[in-house]
């Protein structure tokens, strides 16, 4: 397992960490970066609750001009569930007056492991944000996502270990007309991953979300499954980009793959951490590259313990 890595960039701009940016050196404008606000509740030195570092932050960078705003650890993250730096940035809105991209729990392994992450109901910040186009959260453990309607969201992202089905069928269950790009991470079911392929039929169908053209389902113990359900379903032909990487798709569901429907519209097929054959990954290029697919195929893996489709792993789960 790999983990959840710090965001490197987001809402179109560099991730830049709130603390380093004020320790010492020039500080970026308020609309050049994302800024991440965190704490660090193991350091003597930076141990400080988050309402304080939110506090520095509204008072040293120009709040008014932050676009983006990435949420990292506010403190023991499985104590200590996210709804507290929500309701801080959610009460800061009349001063985050040009917020577009709001990204919840950006933890990387070494702090907390994505199932560790404390979540709870993140739509309250959609309905605090009506301008927000780009909206991300990891960690499925606690998270609550209501059917929600909202006018502007483009970009919606979902990174869990295991992602509860309640959660896909609240997501699924949206109003969101302007979205171009969904990316769930389903899991694995040891973490509550228990999302079937049947509950994500009203997404497959293609009657939600008119104008998506990204669409990624991802870091799944079901990704044969998914790959064979999206062989013929209706959604695929209106895609540019579609992302089944992380999870442990093998020769059969890239066989499904090729069998189905056409693919050749696509600009990517990303399949990246893979249990393919190398046969299997010549014939998947051989189909689709020609035609101008750019196709991932990195990181082939091998199950552990020799044990077949028993030994595949997700790239991310606890």
């Amino acid at each position: 397992m790999y983990g959840a890595q710090h965001l490197h960039e987001f809402g179109g701009l560099p991730a830049v960490d709130f603390q380093h940016a004020t320790d010492g050196g020039s500080r970026p404008a308020a609309d050049a970066v994302a800024w991440r606000v965190s704490v660090d509740p193991y350091d003597d030195g930076r141990d400080r609750p988050w309402a304080e570092e939110f506090a520095d932050f509204l008072g040293s960078v120009d709040p008014a001009g932050v676009k983006a705003l990435i949420i990292g650890q506010w403190g023991e993250a499985y104590e200590e569930n996210s709804s507290v730096p929500i309701d801080l940035v959610i009460a800061a809105a009349g001063r985050l007056t040009s917020l577009e991209a709001v990204f919840v729990g950006d933890l990387e392994a070494e702090q907390a492991e994505i199932t560790w992450i404390e979540q709870s109901d993140v739509t309250a910040l959609l309905a605090a944000f009506p301008a927000l186009n780009e909206f991300g959260v990891r960690g499925g453990t606690g998270l609550v996502f209501p059917p929600t309607k909202h006018e502007r969201l483009r970009s919606l992202t979902v990174q869990a270990g295991g992602l509860p089905v309640q959660v896909v069928r609240g997501v699924l269950d949206s109003e969101l007309p302007a979205l171009e790009r969904l990316d769930l991470w389903l899991g694995v079911s040891a973490y509550e991953g228990d999302t079937e392929v049947a509950d994500l039929a009203p997404l497959l169908s293609g009657t939600r979300f008119p104008r998506l053209h990204h669409l990624g389902l991802r870091n799944s113990e079901v990704q044969n499954e998914i790959a064979a359900a999206l062989a013929s379903a209706p959604v695929v032909a209106r895609l540019t980009t579609l992302d089944l990487s992380n999870g442990t798709l093998g020769d059969e569901g890239a066989a499904a793959l090729l069998e189905g429907q056409p693919l050749t519209h696509l600009d990517v097929l990303d399949l990246h951490h893979h249990f393919l054959t190398e046969a299997m990954e010549q014939r998947v290029r051989s189909a689709l590259e020609p035609h101008g697919v750019r196709v991932d195929l990195s990181e082939r893996n091998e199950p552990w313990g020799g044990r077949g489709i028993e030994g595949r792993y997700t790239a991310v789960s606890e």
